[in-house]
C-alpha cells in the first residue's frame, strides 16, 4: 500500500529504479505506455530484434523522440534517456540496471534472457508465463541462488491471483478455489489461426486492422493460455488442478461462491484448494449475463459461525449455506499494470508471484490426428493445445511441454486429443531450453508440498 510514497522517494533523491526492457511488442508496448508516467522509474534500455519498430511504437504511444536519442546505455545513464539496441545481452550486463522486464512472449529465449539477466544480479519481472509454466520452479531456484528476485508480471492474470490467494490467507480466509475467466466451449480447443475470429466475435478484416495476431490470440480462445496461467498460479500458490485439469464451469460474478465449491457441496470442485477457469458462456453458447471473462476471482471460506454471520451483516454475496464468499477483479489491464511488479521488485524485493514448487504442468494435447513427419507449431497453431495436468500425472507420462512443442517433428502416430510424450516427437536434447527443463523434472520430481489453503 505504499510503493506509490517509495517511488516518490526515490524521485527525490535522484535514485529511480533504472529498468531494461527485452521484447517491446504489444504487453511491453503497454508498460513503456506508462513509464513517463510513473515517479523514481528510468527506463534505461530497450533491447529487440526490430529496433526501428520499437521507436515507432514508442512515437505512436507518445514518447519525447528526444527521450530515445541515447546512443548508449551509459549514455541513457548519465542524461535520464532511453537507449534502443538489439542486444539484450549487454542491456543485461550493464551495471546500471536493476530490473530487467523480459516481455519476448517466445519461452526459450525468456529462459536464456533470465539465466543471463540472474547471472549478471538483476532482478527479473518475467512476462512471459509460458517460460515460468514450463520451467518456473527452477528459474525461481536459480534467482535465489543468485540473490535476486524473479517474479510474475502484474497485470497478467497469473499474478493477479496469486495477489487475491495471499489477500484471503493473510486475512485469514482458507482458500477454497481461485482463478480467471474465459470464453470457452469444448469444440475450441480445436480451433486455428484460420477459425479463431469466428469464434472471437471479430471479422477478419477487424483483426487485420487492429494488427491483431491470430496465433496469439488463438492460444487464448484454444484453452492452451489459460491452462499456462492456471500453471503458473497453481506452482506460486500451492493451489493444485484437479486430476482431469480446467473444466470450465460457466458461471456469472455472483455465482461464484456456489460453483466453485465441492461436488459433495453441489458445487464443481475435485477438492478444496483448486485452480479452476470458469467460462463466459452456457454448454448452448448463450452468454452468461454478468460474467467474468477479463477478470480473475478467489473463493474462500468462512469456518466459524461468527465469520459466516459478518459475511451476512455486510452484505457478502455467499452460496446458499453461507459459508464461501467471493472478491474479485472483473478486468486486468496487462501491460499497462507491469509497473506493480517494478516498483514492488525494484523497492521491496517482493515478487508478485513466484514458483515454490512444481505442482501443475501444460502438456502438447493433439488438435488432430498426427502423422509422423509433422511438424508442431506450439501454441495457439493449427497443431496443438496446451492441457493442464498435475505434475505428477505429466512426469509419470513423460508428457511434452507445450513451451517446447514449437518447430519439433512427429515421431509416430498420436490421436487427436490425446496428450503427447517426449518419445511421441524428435526434440533437440542438446538445446539449452530443453536441458532446462530436464533439469527442473529431475530437481523438482519428487512430490510438491501443497496449500494447506
Amino acid at each position: 500500500m505504499n510503493l506509490y510514497r517509495l517511488l516518490l522517494e526515490r524521485q527525490a533523491e535522484g535514485k529511480p529504479i533504472r529498468v531494461g526492457v527485452i521484447g517491446a511488442g504489444k504487453f511491453g508496448t503497454m508498460y513503456l505506455a506508462q513509464v513517463p508516467r510513473t515517479p523514481g522509474v528510468h527506463l534505461a534500455g530497450i533491447a529487440d530484434l526490430d529496433p526501428g519498430k520499437v521507436r515507432a511504437n514508442l512515437e505512436r504511444i507518445g514518447w519525447d523522440p528526444a527521450a530515445l536519442g541515447a546512443p548508449t546505455l551509459d549514455a541513457a545513464v548519465a542524461a535520464q534517456r532511453t537507449h534502443i539496441g538489439d542486444d539484450w545481452r549487454r542491456l543485461v550486463e550493464h551495471p546500471a540496471i536493476d530490473v530487467v522486464v523480459e516481455a519476448t512472449g517466445d519461452p526459450a529465449a525468456a529462459v536464456e534472457h533470465c539465466l543471463g539477466a540472474f547471472r549478471e544480479g538483476k532482478h527479473v519481472v518475467n512476462v512471459t508465463v509460458e517460460a515460468d509454466a514450463f520451467c518456473g520452479p527452477l528459474l525461481a531456484r536459480r534467482a535465489n541462488e543468485a540473490g535476486v528476485v524473479y517474479s510474475l508480471a502484474y497485470g497478467d492474470q497469473p499474478a493477479m491471483i496469486c495477489d487475491l490467494v495471499d489477500w484471503a490467507r493473510a486475512a485469514g480466509f482458507p482458500v477454497v478455489a481461485a482463478g480467471r475467466g474465459h470464453k470457452w466451449l469444448p469444440q475450441y480447443s480445436r480451433s486455428t489461426p484460420d477459425t479463431v475470429w469466428d469464434h472471437w466475435g471479430l471479422t477478419a478484416e477487424q483483426a487485420r486492422a487492429g494488427g491483431l495476431n491470430p496465433k496469439m490470440f488463438n492460444s487464448f480462445l484454444d484453452g492452451s493460455k489459460p491452462a499456462i496461467e492456471s500453471t503458473a498460479v497453481c506452482n506460486a500458490t500451492g493451489l493444485t488442478p484437479a486430476p482431469w485439469g480446467l473444466a470450465f464451469p460457466p458461471a456469472a460474478i455472483d455465482d461464484l461462491p456456489y460453483v466453485m465449491r465441492p461436488q459433495a457441496e453441489g458445487g464443481h470442485l475435485h477438492h478444496k484448494g483448486q485452480v479452476e477457469v470458469v467460462s463466459s458462456l452456457e454448454p448452448d453458447g448463450r452468454a452468461v449475463h454478468g460474467d467474468i471473462r477479463m477478470g480473475v476471482w478467489v473463493v474462500f471460506e468462512g469456518e466459524t459461525e461468527y465469520i459466516r454471520r459478518c459475511f451476512s451483516e455486510y452484505g457478502l454475496r455467499t452460496d446458499p449455506s453461507g459459508r464461501y464468499g467471493c472478491l474479485y477483479k472483473r478486468w486486468h489491464l496487462i501491460g499497462l499494470e507491469v509497473g506493480i511488479s517494478v516498483a514492488s521488485v525494484g523497492l521491496r524485493r517482493e515478487p508478485t508471484g513466484c514458483a515454490t514448487g512444481f505442482r501443475a504442468d501444460v502438456v502438447a494435447t493433439a488438435k488432430h490426428d498426427l502423422a509422423p513427419g509433422d511438424l508442431l507449431d506450439g501454441e495457439g497453431g493449427y497443431t496443438v493445445y496446451g492441457r493442464l495436468f498435475p505434475a505428477a500425472d505429466s512426469l509419470a507420462m513423460g508428457g511434452l511441454p507445450l513451451g517446447l512443442a514449437n518447430g519439433v517433428k512427429v515421431l509416430r502416430p498420436v490421436a487427436a486429443g490425446a496428450p503427447l510424450t517426449w518419445s511421441d516427437v524428435a526434440v533437440d536434447e542438446a538445446g539449452a531450453a530443453v536441458r532446462f527443463r530436464r533439469e527442473m523434472e529431475a530437481a523438482f520430481g519428487a512430490p510438491q508440498p501443497v496449500s494447506s489453503r
